[in-house]
């Protein structure tokens, strides 16, 4: 009976501190649950239910179907291919947007970690002296205090979701960051190849500004050789000359736009592009130089022709993109995921902001040893414990939750605005590019038909020219419509080749396999 009083304290004590763990750990277990976030609903789409798509010609061969499509099965020329894998290793656009995404987690795992109380241990010892005037005993008396601990500082009980939206909010940003490093990788592709087929076009260009050159040098020594003769008049000859000048013009022009084609091709590549990744219109053939007035005439009148572009092997599939295309496809493009994941990262912060409005609780606790020599500090009866929590509540803060909240839901209707706009400029770069599509088949077939009859004119105008029945001027018009038209035939041919791209590009292309080298795991997943 004697024992009865001295076990009963102990037993309160246990109970006292088992009720107070079992209230700490209730409390954290509510910590997050509740979430003052308004609940996110896409928007509805801004634009119509559907994209009107377009008819080919017969006999086009598509892709199977619209996507999604690895760019490595878009690409059907192999140095196209090879050159935009090479692109997506050293270009700084890109290297750029990937730092950016590594940016970003590592700041959504500073904001995970506000989650989670941060433990901490600490260890001090001090040896104080006191100064004789200062002791009764006129002594100077020396005293030392060793302690070690371990516990957390100032972690708050996250009852309102404050800390989880925060953590929501730039969750949102990383994801938004993915999709931009997808969008430039998208746009880095598709200029590549446009850029690839660009310098293809003016390599043909400059070859038949080359071979036009040549031809009208040839023209001009005969006629020259006439005048000298008496059989061509002044005015003929300064009219051929005149050809040749513009030839000539159209020759360095030509090569100059070659030489800054390669620049831009090399600048999106990130290196040196090799010879053997160029486009064949990159490489004229040797020998076709500016010819010299002066030169030696040649027998007869020759007639240059440009090879035909549009039957070469095409450098990207076509899509095949039925009739009526749901809008909905647009969700797949990169910046419009991006700007939704804006708009969600929106929400979550209003989330935050309303939660300041409401108290917040910090806890500060923190469990270890003392003593006042360095040999007892682990001794028995000299453990220490504290525990602060603190409690904060808002009373008068002179408007500043409430314009913090007015921020948060601007920003969200800014987002809401920006993701409208997203949606709108998809749908419109897609419908333009269906709409350049559905006339460039019919287009590309009256310009070959064109350029075929220009070149019989041509030659039924030199004829009649030899044989005395016109003057040169029929001639001189001929050999320009010929030109033109074998100019624009590159064009439309160029044009056709990028509206594939393009359209590739606008519908949100396809990245499903890992050699784009895609980084976009969630962290902490």
């Amino acid at each position: 009976m004697s024992r009865t009083p001295l076990i009963a304290p102990r037993r309160t004590v246990v109970r006292a501190t088992a009720a107070s763990a079992l209230a700490l750990l209730a409390l954290l277990s509510l910590a997050g649950c509740t979430s003052l976030a308004p609940d996110y609903a896409r928007p509805a789409l801004p634009v119509p239910a559907t994209l009107t798509g377009t008819s080919v010609a017969d006999g086009t061969a598509l892709a199977p179907e619209i996507g999604p499509m690895g760019w490595q099965e878009f690409l059907q020329e192999p140095r196209l291919r090879a050159l935009v894998a090479l692109a997506l290793q050293n270009n700084r656009d890109l290297r750029v947007a990937m730092l950016a995404i590594e940016k970003a987690r590592a700041q959504y795992g500073v904001e995970q970690s506000n989650r989670f109380p941060a433990v901490g241990a600490t260890a001090a010892g001090t040896r104080t002296r006191t100064a004789d005037d200062l002791t009764a005993s006129g002594r100077s008396p020396t005293s030392s205090q060793y302690s070690a601990q371990l516990g957390f500082s100032s972690y708050e009980i996250d009852l309102f979701g404050r800390v989880k939206n925060l953590n929501e909010a730039a969750l949102q940003e990383f994801l938004r960051t993915t999709e931009n490093r997808r969008s430039v990788q998208l746009s880095l592709v598709a200029e590549v190849a446009n850029a690839w087929l660009t310098l293809d076009a003016d390599g043909r260009r400059l070859q038949l500004a080359q071979d036009t050159l040549r031809s009208r040098q040839k023209s001009y020594e005969l006629t020259q050789r006439s005048y000298e003769l008496g059989a061509a008049s002044g005015l003929t000859l300064a009219q051929t000359q005149t050809t040749v000048d513009t030839a000539r013009a159209d020759v360095a022009a030509f090569t100059s736009q070659v030489a800054r084609d390669r620049n831009a091709l090399a600048l999106l590549a990130g290196a040196p592009v090799p010879a053997a990744l160029l486009p064949d219109g990159a490489n004229p053939a040797a020998g076709a130089t500016e010819a010299s007035p002066t030169q030696a005439a040649p027998a007869t009148t020759t007639t240059s022709v440009a090879p035909n572009p549009s039957t070469a092997t095409p450098a990207a599939t076509l899509l095949a993109v039925p009739a009526d295309l749901p809008s909905s496809v647009l969700l797949n493009r990169p910046d419009v995921r991006a700007a939704e994941y804006t708009l969600r990262g929106a929400y979550a912060s209003i989330g935050a902001a309303r939660a300041a409005f409401f108290p917040s609780i910090t806890l500060t606790a923190s469990a270890g040893t003392a003593s006042n020599a360095l040999s007892g500090l682990f001794d028995g009866g000299n453990g220490t414990w504290s525990f602060a929590p603190q409690i904060r509540l808002p009373i008068f803060d002179a408007g500043r939750n409430r314009a913090n909240l007015q921020i948060a839901e601007t920003a969200r209707d800014t987002a809401l605005a920006q993701y409208d706009k997203a949606v709108q400029t998809a749908f419109r770069e897609v419908a333009d590019a269906l709409a350049e599509r559905a006339t460039l088949a019919e287009r590309l077939q009256a310009q070959q038909s064109l350029q075929a009859a220009t070149l019989k004119a041509l030659q039924l105008s030199e004829a009649r020219y030899r044989l005395g029945a016109d003057s040169y001027l029929p001639v001189l018009d001929a050999q320009r419509s010929l030109y033109s038209a074998q100019q624009t035939l590159i064009g439309l041919a160029l044009a056709e080749q990028a509206n594939r791209i393009t359209l590739y590009k606008v519908l949100g292309g396809g990245w499903n396999d890992a050699a784009t080298g895609d980084s976009t795991t969630t962290p902490g997943t």
